[in-house]
This record gives C-alpha cells, sequence and structure tokens, in this order.
C-alpha cells in the first residue's frame, strides 16, 4: 500500500511544499550562480529513472566554462570554484532535484540516478536498482556515500528497494538531514573516493551476468 500509492503522494505534497518554502533559497542561488559561474543557471544531464527510462536531472552549477587557449574546458578540479565547492559540500546544488521529484521522475527517498555510460556494467541483479523511481537521497547516501566501494553501495540500494516501508522511509530522511547538517561523509568531486564504475567493472567483467 504504502509503496505503490502512499509514498508517491508524499513525494508530490512534500516536494511541493519544500519548493514553495525554499524559494527565496532558489532565487538567491540562482543569482549567486549567474555571478559566479555564468551562464546557464542549472546543469541538466541525462539519467536512468525508473525502468530505466532516461530523464533530465537538474542541478545546481558548481563549475564555470573556463576553457584553455585551444577553445576546451579546464579540468574539473580547476573549473569549481569556491562557491561551487560550497554548493556541493552543504549539498544545496541538488535543490532543482525537487522539481523531478513532483513530476514523477524522481522520489524523495530511493537509489540515487547514475550516469547512463553505467548501464552496460550492472550485472543482472543490479538492474532491479531501477525497478523503483530513483532518490534525492537513500539507504547507499546515509551509509557512507562515496566513501563506500561500487558493490556495497548497490547492495544497499538492492536492499531499500526489496524492503521499501514507511518507517524505513523516515528513518532516511532524518539520519540525511544529520549528515547535511554535520557535512558528514559528502565528497566536492564524485570521484575522489571511487573511480567510475566502468573503470572498476571493465577490469572485473563480471556484469550483465
Amino acid at each position: 500500500m504504502y509503496k505503490k500509492y502512499i509514498k508517491r503522494f508524499l513525494d508530490i505534497v512534500l516536494s511541493l511544499l519544500a519548493i514553495i518554502i525554499l524559494s527565496p533559497i532558489y532565487i538567491i542561488i540562482s543569482l549567486l550562480v549567474l555571478i559566479f559561474m555564468g551562464w546557464p543557471i542549472l546543469f541538466k544531464q541525462p539519467r536512468p529513472g525508473k525502468n530505466e527510462k532516461i530523464f533530465n536531472m537538474y542541478k545546481f552549477r558548481t563549475m564555470t566554462n573556463k576553457k584553455d587557449k585551444n577553445g576546451n574546458l579546464l579540468p574539473d578540479e580547476k573549473r569549481l570554484n569556491k562557491f561551487g565547492r560550497i554548493l556541493r559540500s552543504t549539498s544545496l546544488d541538488e535543490l532543482p532535484e525537487l522539481f523531478c521529484i513532483l513530476t514523477g521522475k524522481m522520489s524523495i527517498i530511493g537509489p540515487r540516478p547514475l550516469l547512463v555510460q553505467y548501464l552496460p556494467y550492472y550485472t543482472k541483479e543490479e538492474h532491479h536498482r531501477h525497478d523503483v523511481r530513483p532518490g534525492l537521497t537513500g539507504l547507499a547516501q546515509v551509509s557512507g556515500r562515496n566513501n563506500l566501494n561500487w558493490d556495497d553501495r548497490f547492495k544497499l540500494d538492492l536492499e531499500y528497494v526489496n524492503n521499501i516501508t514507511f518507517i524505513g522511509d523516515i528513518k532516511i530522511i532524518i539520519s540525511t538531514a544529520k549528515k547535511v547538517l554535520i557535512r558528514e561523509d559528502i565528497q566536492t568531486c564524485s570521484t575522489d573516493n571511487e573511480p567510475y564504475l566502468f573503470e572498476v567493472r571493465k577490469k572485473d567483467k563480471c556484469y550483465g551476468k
């Protein structure tokens, strides 16, 4: 009952309330991004959603468009300025994802939507992390986030997918709030502690089985 009906209803109500309450924050961050990063304000990237259907996930931009003398974008670490690091370390860059939740592309709680390029590198079992809507936060995020290796993160994703409950979601929301407030397990670069999935799985060759 909760998984099929109530969860989506709560996603709509809570995301809409959050967008309304946080609207001044959206305006302030948008202006600051425009000043420190330039246009566009939002970063858009395709991600696999429920049943691996591709959707566009939005975040506030955290990197500039600085280029080298040949017109090529500089490496990420050189385009990530101080303000961008603040947005990432406080998770404020994630706020536009509330609109993805409101429109049904995402959920408040669920496995995080990863890169589309990762899809061929999941094992047969790991593909089931896409049986539900991806989340703004999830069990893996409150259990170590990027400090976990890929196998452990996927095990937690599948554990969540197979055991969705109202109480479980509440616990994840509370744990997420605590981690954001104390800035625990947050990396400003997604590969600080873990390489890209395709780099790991190309060596392993266990995917797809």
